[in-house]
């Protein structure tokens, strides 16, 4: 059991020490820089992903296309785009982490929405247009509800990626709590790279908490099937 004790007494270190809690390095404001990379991130690829995949999956066209990138998308590596970028556009701005992290970001996300609104029951369709409701409309009071769940799950999925591979940003001088793990190898900080870690894992979980707390507000409970107080 050496190794737990270790572990735990570089935990307890870490946290217990007052100066993690203070200034440009504290733990506050490396959480603060790592939320807003990972939010301008997934934005950008909400922004793109689900208006794109809400087309291809209504109108049918294009199917085989968004499977076929989305794949390669996902066999990009991530820190190679980074390195690239940083090259390209220099590390004076935050640009050469997001794009790459935009990238990782938007496969999930399209290929969730495109299957989900693809999915919805044919017969549904068919009614929303007995009903005299045309193509907008189709989409937004009948697809978009019952695909919700799927499209959800893909945000879900890229934004916790996202919070795991901001950690990359590190490697071209900008914050966020991946300055802990890359700081603490290069000085055998042994502290501050498990209580990084420990950050990054809470950092994501909180993520995921916070999804289900979205779909359980915004799904409709005969969507997701799940029972009704009355």
């Amino acid at each position: 059991m050496s190794w737990l004790t270790a572990f735990l007494g570089w935990l307890g270190e870490f946290f217990g020490d007052g100066a993690n809690w203070t200034g440009s390095d504290g733990i506050p404001a490396r959480l603060l820089e790592h939320l807003e990379f990972s939010a301008l991130a997934l934005a950008l690829a909400v922004l793109v992903a689900v208006p794109l995949g809400l087309a291809i999956g209504h109108t049918g066209r294009g199917g085989v296309l968004v499977v076929v990138a989305a794949n390669l998308a996902r066999a990009l590596p991530t820190l190679g785009l980074l390195v690239m970028f940083v090259l390209l556009l220099g590390a004076s701005s935050i640009w050469p982490v997001i794009i790459p992290l935009v990238l990782l970001a938007v496969p999930p996300i399209l290929v969730n929405t495109y299957e989900g609104i693809k999915g919805v029951d044919p017969e549904l369709r068919d009614a929303a247009y007995g009903m005299g409701l045309r193509g907008g409309q189709v989409l937004g009071r009948v697809l978009v509800p019952v695909a919700l769940p799927l499209i959800l799950l893909g945000c879900r999925l890229s934004a916790i990626q996202v919070v795991a591979t901001t950690t990359v940003a590190a490697y071209t001088g900008l914050g966020g709590l991946g300055r802990y793990v890359i700081d603490g190898f290069a000085t055998k900080d042994y502290a501050g790279v498990v209580g990084g870690s420990v950050l990054i894992v809470l950092f994501a979980l909180f993520v995921q908490v916070v999804f289900a707390l979205v779909q359980r507000l915004t799904v409709s409970p005969g969507v997701s099937r799940r029972p009704t107080i009355r």
